[in-house]
């Protein structure tokens, strides 16, 4: 094959029944008997034998045709519409991921929470699945008795509708303080909580404020995101709910009272300690567990799901494997439906006013970080909207870093990694988007109509089309195990291939059919960079 990579290879050993045995020499025979048998077809234009291998190679010009005609086509579906994906069942999907707590720090793991459940619900919406997003918000519990007694002492009105999150964090912050060193301050809190657990309208009131002006600052910050929510729901609307599920778990005779007043699940059956799950503190009120499974048997009720996937920091897991047991032993088989998607711990990422406090603070630094690497160099003069810009590629910059590995993984956090322009980084993504999308706009009328397919034989289209024609692959293997690292890795691949083409494969001077089927190329990778881009949460910029 003359130096050539083969397109296609198959290898002898993987054939033959127990391939221990079989020496060096013997396999070659048999490459070589197998590759006289097989014939060139419309597809396959040449046959050859390897190391133990039959190589084929593809018919360029068929290449070159079907997969630019294909990308062009299928557009923001194109690898979508691949036999990987035939038959597969459409599911309602509900998926649970965000989920900060009203006042108190939105913290890096909400961060991740918010892109990995972002990407999850992207990808099964693009394989045709109903997604249901839901932000759970921790909007009930012992903290709203500090608040609403630490705002009747310390809040402001205006302070509260000009910026919720900000004063009612301040609030709680310093009523924390107080009530650590006056006993009257807590005592009025805990009754407070009591007056909401027992529906007290004013007590109410003043709870429903904070959350709605909490949910409206919220929806806000995640536009910026790009991500947005069918439903907003927090623990506050199962307290009634997970009282039903006390009275069921009783009336099944799994519920066990202990000393101090507690009750438990024993989920071992035998009284093994590490598996008992506390559903109710000695004064009656619900806890995190029973409020977790009145929203799961809700939910059911709602939507009916095939699959609802929750995605929190893997501290969590004992958590869900409790939580999804629970639901088993009351009866309800369709606990297996449930899916927890974990993910690892992320130090330190601090901004300059110090530690992270809220969302708005990561994504304020990330504007004003890309802004001022944007100033440094000479080409970023004539954007209409730098603001914007640097939003977008800043995000893309951080979404890169946090879906390169694993998401189990920790990792250390660094914003001087997260903005190199050189490297396998969001920036380097959107650099390749934005040079091929002023590609079209330069040469774009003149060429697109008349291309020959015979003008791309060089290596550097092959690769390209060959990267290409796998987007449906990486598709499929991020669609089974829910990792974003596949098609992060295929999307750096695939820019760096179209940055060497782009050196090489000129466009100005050459033959209008030459330069024709380049930018069809080009036009193709920028195509399929946008929709993996998309899928990840990235709205790819067409000028930087």
């Amino acid at each position: 094959m003359r130096g050539e990579v083969a397109d296609f290879q198959l290898s002898v050993d993987s054939l033959l029944e127990n391939n221990n045995d079989h020496s060096r020499p013997d396999i070659q025979i048999q490459a070589m008997r197998l590759a006289e048998k097989l014939k060139c077809d419309t597809v396959v234009s040449e046959i050859s034998t390897g190391q133990g291998t039959v190589n084929f190679k593809i018919n360029r010009e068929l290449l070159t045709k079907t997969v630019l005609q294909q990308v062009i086509e299928d557009g923001s579906k194109y690898g979508l519409k691949s036999e990987l994906f035939s038959g597969l069942p459409q599911k309602k999907i509900v998926v649970e991921f965000s989920s900060p707590n009203v006042a108190k720090k939105f913290h890096v793991g909400h961060l991740r929470s918010t892109i990995i459940g972002n990407f999850i619900a992207n990808l099964k919406e693009a394989l045709g699945h109903q997604v249901t997003r839901i932000n759970y918000l921790g909007d009930w519990g012992m903290q709203f008795g500090l608040l609403g007694t630490g705002f009747q002492l310390f809040g402001y009105e205006e302070k509260l509708q000009s910026n919720p999150l900000q004063h009612l964090f301040e609030v709680y912050v310093q009523v924390n303080k107080e009530a650590a060193d006056n006993k009257n301050v807590a005592k009025s809190a805990h009754e407070f909580f009591q007056r909401l657990e027992l529906g007290d309208a004013q007590a109410l009131a003043l709870w429903r404020k904070f959350r709605d002006l909490s949910i409206d600052e919220y929806i806000r910050i995640y536009k910026r995101l790009g991500v947005h929510f069918d439903e907003y729901s927090g623990e506050s609307f199962y307290r009634e709910k997970s009282q039903e599920v006390l009275k069921l778990l009783d009336s099944k005779g799994l519920l066990q009272k202990t000393i101090k007043g507690t009750a438990v699940v024993d989920l071992s059956g035998n009284g093994d300690p590490s598996s008992v799950c506390t559903v109710m503190r000695s004064d009656g009120t619900s806890l995190y567990a029973t409020r977790d499974i009145a929203a799961a048997i809700d939910r059911m009720e709602k939507y009916n799901f095939d699959e609802m996937i929750y995605v929190t920091d893997k501290g969590q897991k004992k958590h869900f494997q409790q939580v999804f047991q629970m639901l088993h032993i009351m009866g309800y088989d369709w606990a297996e439906r449930c899916l927890h998607v974990p993910f690892g711990v992320v130090q330190g990422m601090k901004t300059r006013r110090g530690d992270v406090t809220f969302l708005e603070d990561v994504l304020n630094e990330i504007r004003l970080r890309m802004l001022q690497n944007m100033a440094s160099i000479k080409t970023t003069k004539e954007l209409e909207n730098p603001q914007e810009t640097a939003e977008r590629v800043g995000l893309a910059a951080l979404i890169i870093q946090d879906f390169r590995g694993l998401l189990l993984s920790d990792y250390q956090f660094s914003w001087d990694r997260v903005f190199q322009s050189r490297g396998d980084t969001g920036v380097f993504l959107q650099y390749t988007h934005a040079r091929l999308h002023s590609l079209e706009e330069t040469f774009g009328c003149g060429y697109l109509n008349d291309f020959n397919t015979a003008c791309l034989q060089e290596p550097q289209s092959v690769s390209i089309l060959q990267h290409l024609l796998r987007f449906d692959e990486v598709l499929y293997r991020s669609s089974q195990d829910l990792q974003p690292r596949h098609i992060v890795s295929y999307l750096l691949t695939l820019s760096h291939l179209a940055a060497v083409a782009h050196k090489t494969l000129h466009i100005r001077n050459s033959p209008p059919e030459v330069a024709g089927a380049r930018l069809h190329l080009f036009r193709a990778v920028r195509s399929v960079l946008a929709n993996g881009m998309k899928l990840l949460g990235i709205t790819p910029v067409c000028r930087m």
